[in-house]
């Protein structure tokens, strides 16, 4: 099974993945970003994107990952990744789907004052990260045309990342 933990940037994904994967037994986190960067890293580079996801490898490879990862392992996988992209979310959902692995779908909302908090006082990619915040008008949209309906929406604004991650476990176990 993959729990795939979706949200802009700044809800919470990395750290709520973390604090799942100790609370589901046989699991694992897979972080989706590491194909991107992957991909990042063939020379010369690929075309010019301000996305990984963009690039239409990206997609396949993320699902032929975690379908040999769990053929290897199996378990479950907690999966942190941003996909703010209706078309990208369906082609990863029916790949998966095809190799007949399940997927809970969860999304970490928090409202914009929060997570325009929560990017200030960020201490990763910095301050005010300018590539987090360009995510916030993506998610607010996606948001309210699709995401929400496509997923389980943990509303983080008044939650800690261990409360989060306990009704995503809780849900998963049920």
């Amino acid at each position: 099974m993959i729990v795939w933990l979706n949200g802009t940037h700044g809800a919470g994904k990395t750290t709520t993945s973390a604090l799942v994967q100790r609370l589901i037994p046989d699991s694992r986190v897979f972080d989706a970003e590491k194909v991107g960067e992957t991909l990042m890293d063939i020379r010369p580079g690929l075309p010019a994107t301000d996305n990984f996801q963009h690039w239409p490898p990206w997609r396949p490879l993320v699902v032929e990952t975690a379908r040999r990862v769990l053929d290897y392992t199996g378990g479950t996988l907690v999966v942190p990744m941003t996909v703010l992209v209706e078309e990208y979310w369906r082609e990863i959902s029916a790949g998966l789907a095809q190799h007949a692995i399940p997927v809970r779908h969860f999304v970490l909302h928090a409202d914009q004052e929060t997570l325009r908090g929560r990017i200030a006082g960020d201490m990763v990619l910095g301050p005010d990260s300018p590539f987090r915040l360009q995510y916030l008008a993506p998610y607010a949209e996606a948001a309210r045309t699709w995401l929400h309906a496509e997923a389980e929406v943990v509303d983080t604004t008044h939650l800690t990342p261990t409360q989060a991650a306990e009704l995503i476990a809780a849900a998963v176990k049920s």
